[in-house]
């Protein structure tokens, strides 16, 4: 039997996923870890956490699946995006990483606006300069904390991290490299000009590698700590947002993904670099050769959801809390919801905008909340969506969507309503991971590319078309976009507290 391994290292857990030569999946293995919040709107995680997590990952789908080392003949890698992994000459880390979701640098963003300039930015990176990213946390690095700055001989990213300790090479994949706000997009390599004027060494920087391209194989020491054969090749594979493309199979021009976890993606895939002029949604090289994407990104989707779960009803089951929302009508008789409980990115690039219930009456009881909890995620998606259309992309016939929110009937349907096209689940539920052992597929020989194997392996099953409700989720969506110009001067007044 052959099979690729695809190694998914996400923010609370890595995954391990072993897939045949036809698309099945034949074993799955995970470990958890914790991130730290060492002060308010920092994140910070250990890199050897995510290591550690790999091997036992790595082992126990060996090990469940009761296969040969011999028997994986790739490995492909994705992540989380954005966070910065900083070493010495000597390959040891230097302090916790940074994550995607720390936002410690706003001045550091102000400072990359006015050194590069906000337009040139954006013409040459695709984006704007927002805290998320890689190189604001360096700077903040040089800022407040110069003696390690002058230790630093490597930056990395979260999953080239494990790619180093599998196989001892500094390497990055396009899609990953193009969220450190320090590649040229158009290029799809690191820009310099970008670079020099932030003053960052280019030494620093990995080479960048196409998705399914072997950049390096396992060592002697990653195979005994892992059970994995030494020499086994190892591709670059993706962020984790590409990477959950290609396993859902949205790689084609004009194809769109959305994946609702913690937070909410909006994909789409392009021929060509494209940008919003305010940067107000991402653009990034895709995880396919020659291939783009636009994404909007919103930080608290399924997010919300649990907040309010663990809020309100910890002792009730999801679906208990969510079925019957469905008796409610479409509105929540009039309540809306802002999902900003994690500040947001698009469509306002605000660390301190806050969550909202707007038009509570006595007549609201849980299950308008619920929905109306559904419907406000669905609302600030579609805020993404109508920016990445008006910047150029084709509006889709379907969306595919993933990730642990769409297992809801009710806000699948929802989501069709407010978006206004077919909302399609897909035969794979591995998302990122299943990418990555696709991109690995390729690497191996197996497919031509990877459109072909996403034809072969991804397929559409269950789907929600736009109902009767469509128009007035179209109404309350206007309503939905006045209330954060009409409540952010509170929400900066409060600030952190």
């Amino acid at each position: 039997m052959a099979l690729v391994l695809g190694i998914d290292v996400s923010t609370t857990a890595t995954k391990a996923i072993l897939v045949d030569d036809g698309g099945v999946v034949r074993g799955i293995g995970a470990a958890e870890y914790p991130f730290e919040v060492p002060q308010p709107l920092w994140t910070e995680q250990e890199p050897e956490l995510w290591w550690a997590a790999t091997v036992s990952a790595v082992r126990q789908v060996l090990s469940s699946a009761r296969i040969a080392a011999s028997d994986v003949v790739a490995v492909g890698l994705t992540g989380q995006m954005h966070g910065a992994v900083l070493l010495d000459r000597a390959d040891q880390v230097l302090r916790p990483a940074i994550l995607w979701n720390d936002q410690r640098t706003a001045a550091e963003c102000d400072l990359i606006r006015e050194v590069v300039g906000q337009e040139r930015l954006i013409a040459i990176t695709g984006n704007d300069a927002l805290t998320g990213f890689t190189a604001p946390k360096l700077l903040w690095v040089r800022e407040h904390e110069p003696d390690l700055w002058r230790l630093i001989a490597h930056v990395l990213l979260p999953k080239d991290y494990v790619r180093l300790r599998l196989t001892g090479e500094h390497a990055v994949d396009k899609a990953d490299g193009s969220g450190t706000l320090l590649f040229d997009l158009g290029r799809r390599d690191w820009s310099p000009e970008v670079v020099a004027a932030l003053d960052i060494d280019p030494d620093w920087l990995p080479r960048a590698w196409e998705g399914p391209d072997v950049t390096s194989a396992i060592t002697t020491a990653a195979a005994e700590a892992t059970g994995l054969r030494a020499r086994t090749p190892v591709v670059a594979g993706g962020g984790d947002q590409a990477a959950n493309a290609v396993g859902v199979g949205v790689v084609s021009p004009g194809s769109m993904a959305l994946s609702l976890g913690t937070s909410g993606v909006v994909f789409a895939a392009t021929s060509a670099p494209l940008f919003q002029p305010e940067g107000r949604v991402h653009a990034f090289c895709h995880a396919v050769p020659e291939r783009w994407h636009m994404m909007a990104v919103m930080l608290s989707a399924a997010g919300s959801l649990r907040w309010f779960h663990d809020a309100v009803a910890p002792a009730t089951s999801y679906p208990e809390l969510v079925e019957p929302a469905a008796d409610i009508p479409p509105g929540s008789g009039g309540l809306l919801f802002l999902p900003y409980l994690s500040g947001e990115r698009t469509p306002h690039a605000d660390p301190l905008a806050r969550g909202a219930f707007i038009g509570l009456t006595l007549a609201h009881d849980r299950r308008h909340l619920t929905r109306a909890v559904l419907e406000g995620v669905a609302f600030g998606l579609r805020d993404g969506l109508e920016l990445m259309l008006a910047a150029g992309v084709r509006r889709p016939s379907q969306i595919r969507v993933s990730g642990g929110g769409t297992a809801s009937a009710l806000w699948r349907q929802i989501l069709a309503d407010v978006l206004g096209t077919e909302v399609a689940t897909v035969s794979t539920s591995e998302g990122a991971a299943y990418g990555a052992a696709i991109l690995a597929g390729v690497g191996a020989g197996w497919y031509a590319d990877v459109e072909a194997a996403c034809t072969s392996l991804v397929t559409a099953t269950l789907s929600a078309e736009p109902g009767t409700a469509a128009d007035l989720y179209t109404e309350m969506h206007g309503i939905y976009r006045d209330l954060y110009p009409a409540l952010v001067p509170a929400f900066h007044a409060a600030g952190v507290r």
